[in-house]
């Protein structure tokens, strides 16, 4: 199938590299040697064998026909990359910095958040393993960029998803489980100054044992609300300029080598900060954390503001919508008029599974059109609202059709025609592509184009 094309580049840009080193450290001999050429890039034997142990990594059984798969991967990103050098497509060190570090904070958390486990495991620290990315992390991203140069402006129209929709064989429809679309409220619970002055007080007392020389780590681990850093004494990791909120990043960035920040307010909480070291635009910090507690009072008081609100929406004195722009403090709703976006699609539907557990026992007591009352959540980091929510819409279990799914059939639509447009140019540039693969994959079905 066409689609196929782009499904997988995707998938392969889109792999953390780490599976290289996961090979060296477990395979006690790595026979390099090439077995593909695209243009004047180069596939190793190395490469392919370790592309397939992260399959395996991911809980596949062994299956040799999945290394046709890896290589077909392999293959296309370096005719992605061969003509990527050639149209002058880039991407600049600063891209290629933050995607390394944005891995070597995923594969620490794979070791709980240790540094030095990561490094014990691949017997190589951070830096050897930042360099050993390098190459591959700059060759993926540009392979990304150039895939994106090609389908980027691709679009579908109501007459392309019409003819796409049509273009599916009646029994090939898809069944479609129940979804839900639902608009949020969200009334923040606002801390007394009280409570505030209470934390800044208890925290300067830690900063100011700290300035007297006691262990920044030692009293992050007794002390520090942040539960995923305390364990850790405090310690982040090397992260790049633009991934901390900015009242954090504008401290910790002055800071110098082994320097105690002042007390730093986000919507956190209340920091301590102490710079561990730099590297250009990467730091790695310390902090210690503290979170001012909501008292009865001030939930009382953000609890009857949500009702008010509640009771004027269903009155008719104010539409759901207004409302969200008005007094909401969901800012990832309340500029859309309170609709909610499902990440995982990009569109405003949910099954039941993608909502969160408390958002959904408020939401299936609701009929369509209905206003719930208000509802205590907290939030990932920890912050606590009351919620109103509004049921918009629930479909019930169904054939795939134009008028309940039509975002879903457009988003289908779009891809096939980006599949379509990367398949186009692959043909295309196969054709004047010197590509040689070694004759051991010659019975891969998926290689066999590739001599075409």
């Amino acid at each position: 199938m066409i689609l196929k094309y782009i499904n997988r580049t995707f998938l392969l840009l889109m792999v953390f590299i780490m599976p290289s080193l996961l090979y060296a450290q477990k395979s006690d001999t790595v026979i390099d040697q090439i077995i593909g050429i695209v243009g004047n890039k180069i596939i190793l034997q190395s490469d392919l064998e370790a592309q397939y142990q992260q399959y395996l990594a991911q809980g596949h059984y062994k299956d040799e026909s999945a290394k046709c798969d890896v290589l077909d991967q392999l293959l296309l990103t370096k005719l992605l990359i061969h003509y990527a050098n050639i149209d002058s497509v880039t991407v600049s060190d600063a891209q290629v910095e933050g995607e390394i570090e944005k891995r070597i904070a995923y594969f620490t958390e794979q070791f709980n958040g240790s540094t030095e486990k990561l490094e014990e495991y691949y017997q190589k620290s951070v830096p050897e393993i930042k360099d050993e990315f390098r190459p591959l992390v700059k060759e993926q991203l540009l392979a990304q960029t150039m895939q994106q140069k090609i389908i980027g402006k691709a679009s579908a129209s109501p007459a392309d998803v019409k003819a796409y929709f049509n273009s599916i064989p009646k029994d090939s429809l898809p069944y479609i489980n129940s979804e839900l679309e639902y608009g949020e409220i969200a009334f923040k619970i606002a801390v007394s100054d009280e409570e505030k002055n209470k934390v800044k007080t208890r925290l300067e007392e830690i900063r100011t044992r700290l300035l007297k020389g006691e262990d920044f780590a030692t009293l992050a681990i007794l002390y520090s609300q942040d539960a995923g850093s305390a364990k850790n004494g405090g310690e982040l990791g090397f992260v790049p300029r633009g991934q901390f909120v900015p009242e954090f990043e504008a401290i910790a960035y002055k800071l110098k080598k082994g320097e105690i920040s002042p007390i730093i307010e986000t919507k956190f909480g209340y920091h301590v900060v102490q710079l561990i070291d730099r590297r250009g635009e990467t730091i790695n910090v310390r902090h210690i954390l503290l979170k001012p507690e909501v008292s009865n009072k001030d939930l009382l008081a953000t609890k009857a503001k949500a009702d008010s609100i509640a009771f004027d929406i269903r009155s008719g004195k104010i539409k759901f919508e207004d409302a969200a722009i008005q007094f909401s403090d969901a800012e990832d709703s309340k500029n859309n008029g309170g609709n909610v976006v499902n990440p995982a699609t990009g569109n405003t539907r949910f099954e039941a599974n993608q909502v969160d557990a408390m958002v959904f026992f408020q939401l299936d007591k609701l009929k369509e059109g209905e206003v719930s009352n208000p509802a205590l959540i907290t939030s990932r980091d920890g912050s606590q609202y009351y919620k109103i929510f509004l049921l918009k819409k629930r479909t019930q279990p169904h054939v795939a059709n134009l008028t309940d799914d039509y975002q879903r059939i457009q988003q289908a639509a779009l891809s096939h025609k980006q599949a379509k447009l990367m398949d186009d140019w692959i043909v295309r540039k196969r054709k004047s592509t010197y590509v040689r693969i070694d004759p051991e994959y010659s019975h891969c079905e998926e290689i066999k184009k590739w001599s075409n």
